[in-house]
Parts: structure tokens; C-alpha cells; sequence
């Protein structure tokens, strides 16, 4: 209004009769009028937004869709990731907070304009107008932030499209393939669509300029996010009605990689310590059982408790991982050792036991020289007893060609202990006759000899050098001379077979693994 009164005013000035009289006032109209136009124009716009926002809602139905009747309404979508975790692979779920982006034609809203004209609605007007019922068909506790307020926008534009635009924390189920944990790469979909929609009257389909974007401060503490796969699907869902109805709905796909360094630190390294800690038994002696014993059963114990361990973050799956054969393999590796020294043991002989000096010999010692065996004492005694030590009750043999051969009875049950000259003693004499009196004849008595003596006895008393009897020289005592410890063929061998067989093993292990999830190739390209 006061634009169009100042160009009123412009072509009367023109005229040569009205100048000088609008001359002087005009200096002091013009500041006014100006000062009055831009708050005046705010208002007319304000006013003019509010007529066309009653305009565009007049006789509008909230709870019909777009072109209802027609062709079926079509909603971009297109998600801006934020964060994502946490990642549990008990529950199986994962989380993540994005932008959910929707927009959609809605002709009734169409309002005169420029091409670029925009309005910024309150979220008030969300309830006024038509939206797409969108639901997660996967999630299963999601929602959205209101802190301070509902965080969500509408925006309208002049051809009638509307962007609705919410963040939202959606935490949906990821079934999860843990064959492979910990080298595995999980693939966690997010899948929505209508709730009542058919694919008659609702279509999704993803943003061609962006589709699922993330931010670049993103971090993951247990996986890393390798690609976001998306794709249109019309899948049929059963409903309470007889027939089944085709649903429009979208699907996107987190490729998630885990991490291996905190299983290589925790779980790998002191599995691969025990094993090669159990191996030292290899080097201790056979004879030190308790050493040995002691050393496997520790380790196979620190190993359970170990596996065990391993195995409090993940379900109860009735597969076995990846991580699981090699708690296996190490556990196996450490009861083998104790199996190793079990057969070490049984194959050791008596007399090859930790004595690494030969006992001390003297002549002072009686103890010793009363240890003889029986064989000597029934030999001496068969050879220089006299002749009382025959018994004549003894029936005579039937098939022997000499008729003075007298049985005599066997004394090896009489046997007596010797002394240091290897001459019986009497006392040792008194025990035989005792002996031969229980085995034969009650009136046998044995006299002792003291004219003879063994053969051995008497020329032990001869000197060496002259050959006649002398005095008995004392036994000199001999050096300590040093016993080394047997080691057995069955350790030499194990301290080679059993690396071997480990090293062996760990890379067809790494390297089946690695290629079947892909890693060994990402490795080989960097």
C-alpha cells in the first residue's frame, strides 16, 4: 500500500502545477511511509500464510491418501545414520540412531508461487495432514527423542511435496551366524514399510540422490560398518484375511566386520602359552612325576576356565565356533601332554631314578655283608658241610645207580645270613639245625665246622703278593662316581612332533577361516 502511494505520488510530482505544492511536505511523508513498510509487510505476509494454510486445509481429509482412487501414492525414503551400537549378539539386536526421512506428492497442498518456495510447519500440522503409516517390521524397541522437544519437521513445498523428516533410536533383530565368531561379518537388516497400505496404494521406494548415508565421526567399539546395501521389495504378507496381500517395503543391510584384536589378546595369545608352557614338561625328568603331573594339570584347568571365559558373551548356539575348535585344539594339545608322560612313565624302568652318585663301599660296614643271598649259604653248605648234615631217616631214590646216594633236603628254605668272611657264624648254624629239624628229622643236629671254610674265604685270607694266609686287608673305599639321569626316547621325540603338529595345525586353521570370511583376501590387498 504505501509502495503503490509512493508511486502515486512520483507522477503527480511530474506535473508542473502540483509540484510546488507537494514539494515541502514530501520530504517529511516519505521517511514515515518507509518506516511503516517492512513491519506492515510482515504482517500481509503473515496473514497471507495463514489464509493459504486455511485454504490449502479447507475440506481436507487427513485419513485419505494422496490420489486416492488413482495410482498408488509413491514414499522416498532415505536414513542418515548417526551412531549405531550396541551390538549383542545374546539378544541378537543392534541399535542405532538416525535422521528417518520420508517425503511424498500430496496435490491437495499445492499452494501459488515460485518454484523454490518453501514453509517450515509446525509439527502441529502433522496431525492436519495425510502421512504414511511407516513401521519397522524387524524392530523391536524404537522411538523417538522429544528432549527438549519431539524432535521432528515438516516442510512443504509449492508443487504440494511434503518432507517429513524424525530422529529415531530403532533397535531391530539381527539374526546372527556365529560359525565363523570371531572372524565373522555379520549382516544386520533393517526392513520397513506400511502397516495397512497394500502395494495398491502405497509404494515405497528408496531416494535416488541418497539412500542411507552416515556420518563420518562414526566409530564402532566392536565392529566396522564395510557397506550398506539397499534394495525395493514387495513381499506377500499373510493377514487375518483369507488372501494374502502384497506389501511394499524396503530393505537395507549393515555389514558389520568384528574386531580381532581383543580375542587375539584375551583369548588366542594365552591359549597358544599354555600349550607351548606345557611342553616344558618335555624337558623335566621322567622320574619327576609330581613335577610333571602337577605342571599338566594346571595348565588343562587354567585352559577350562579359559574356554569358558570365552564363551559369557555369546549364546548357547548348538554349533560350534570358530573360537570353540581352537579352545579344542589347545585343550587337546595340553591333555595329550599328560597322556605323553603317562605312557613316559609306564615305559620307565626300576633303578633309573634320580641317584646321580653311586652309594659309598666299606669294609666297616656289617650291615652289607649280612644281606648275602640264600643261593651262596646253600651252596657253601652243599659243598663243605660235614656229614651229620645228612640225614639217614632220608628214603633212598629209586632210580639213582649209586647205592650210597643219601636224598638230602633242599636248604633253600634254610637259608642264614653270612658275615663279613662269608663263614656262617654259630648262631647262623643254630638257625639251620632248627630249620632242617622242622623240614626232616626231629633228631638231626648240625655241628659246626670250624676246621673248613669256603674256598673263596680262604684264599681271600692269603696275601696277594706272597700267597699265604695273612691277615685280611680292609676294602679300600671307592670314588662317587656320577649316575646321569636316563632322558627317554619318547620326550626327544615329543619336543619336535608335538611344534610340529601345533604350527601345522594353526595354519590350515588361520588359513581356512580367513578365506572363508573373506579376511585373507583384504590382507593379501593391503
Amino acid at each position: 500500500m504505501d509502495v503503490y502511494l509512493y508511486i502515486k505520488l512520483k507522477k503527480m510530482l511530474n506535473r508542473p502545477c502540483l509540484s510546488i505544492i507537494f514539494l515541502l511536505p514530501f520530504p517529511l511523508v516519505l521517511p514515515i511511509s518507509l518506516k511503516q513498510t517492512q513491519p506492515e509487510a510482515q504482517k500481509n505476509n503473515h496473514r497471507n500464510i495463514s489464509i493459504i494454510l486455511d485454504n490449502l486445509l479447507r475440506g481436507y481429509d487427513n485419513s485419505v491418501r494422496p490420489d486416492f482412487g488413482g495410482s498408488p501414492a509413491v514414499v522416498e525414503v532415505d536414513i542418515m545414520v548417526r551412531s549405531m551400537g550396541p551390538i549383542s549378539e545374546v539378544d541378537m539386536t543392534y541399535s542405532m540412531d538416525c535422521y528417518f526421512r520420508q517425503t511424498w506428492v500430496d496435490r491437495r497442498l499445492a499452494f501459488p508461487g515460485n518454484a523454490s518456495d518453501t514453509l517450515a510447519l509446525s509439527i502441529s500440522m502433522l496431525g492436519r495432514i495425510w502421512k504414511p503409516d511407516t513401521y519397522f517390521y524387524n524392530g523391536k524397541h524404537s522411538y523417538l527423542h522429544t528432549i527438549t522437544t519431539p524432535n521432528k519437521f515438516v516442510r512443504l513445498y509449492q508443487n504440494g511435496r511434503v518432507l517429513y523428516s524424525s530422529r529415531l533410536t530403532i533397535k531391530a533383530g539381527c539374526p546372527m551366524n556365529l560359525e565363523d565368531f570371531p572372524m565373522d561379518i555379520q549382516r544386520c537388516p533393517l526392513k520397513f514399510g506400511s502397516f495397512g497400505y497394500t502395494a495398491k496404494d502405497l509404494i515405497y521406494k528408496w531416494n535416488d540422490i541418497r539412500q542411507v548415508a552416515t556420518a563420518e565421526d562414526m566409530k564402532l567399539s566392536q565392529f566396522d560398518l564395510i557397506a550398506t546395501p539397499a534394495a525395493n521389495r514387495t513381499d506377500p504378507l499373510s493377514n487375518s484375511d483369507s488372501q494374502a496381500a502384497k506389501y511394499s517395503m524396503l530393505l537395507v543391510s549393515f555389514h558389520l566386520q568384528r574386531h580381532m584384536g581383543n580375542f587375539l589378546i584375551q583369548v588366542y595369545g594365552p591359549c597358544v602359552l599354555l600349550v607351548v608352557l606345557s611342553w616344558v614338561s618335555f624337558w623335566l625328568n621322567r622320574e619327576a612325576t609330581a613335577d610333571r603331573v602337577s605342571l599338566g594339570i594346571t595348565t588343562i584347568l587354567t585352559m577350562t576356565f579359559l574356554g569358558l571365559e570365552a564363551r559369557t558373551d555369546l549364546p548357547k548356539v548348538p554349533y560350534p565356533t570358530a573360537l570353540d575348535f581352537f579352545v579344542f585344539l589347545a585343550f587337546t594339545f595340553i591333555f595329550a601332554t599328560i597322556i605323553q608322560f603317562a605312557v613316559v612313565h609306564y615305559f620307565t624302568k626300576y633303578g633309573s631314578g634320580e641317584c646321580y652318585f653311586s652309594a659309598d663301599l666299606s669294609s666297616d660296614s656289617d650291615s652289607e655283608d649280612e644281606d648275602w643271598a640264600s643261593l651262596e649259604t646253600t651252596e657253601y653248605i652243599a659243598r663243605e658241610a660235614p656229614d651229620n648234615l645228612r640225614l639217614p631217616s632220608a628214603k633212598r631214590t629209586s632210580n639213582c645207580n649209586d647205592p650210597n646216594f643219601i636224598e638230602v633236603i633242599p636248604l633253600s628254605a634254610c637259608s642264614v645270613p653270612m658275615t663279613s668272611r662269608r663263614r656262617p657264624s654259630r648262631q647262623s648254624w643254630s638257625r639251620l639245625s632248627a630249620c632242617l629239624r622242622r623240614n626232616g628229622d626231629a633228631n638231626t643236629n648240625v655241628a659246626l665246622p670250624e676246621e673248613t671254610a669256603p674256598p673263596d674265604v680262604e684264599a681271600s685270607r692269603r696275601s696277594p703278593q706272597t700267597g699265604v694266609a695273612g691277615r685280611h686287608p680292609k676294602r679300600r673305599r671307592k670314588k662317587r662316581t656320577p649316575r646321569f639321569n636316563s632322558v627317554s626316547k619318547i620326550d626327544r621325540a615329543s619336543r619336535i612332533v608335538f611344534p610340529l603338529l601345533f604350527v601345522t595345525i594353526n595354519m590350515f586353521y588361520w588359513y581356512f577361516y580367513l578365506s572363508r570370511t573373506k579376511r585373507f583376501r583384504n590382507l593379501t590387498d593391503s
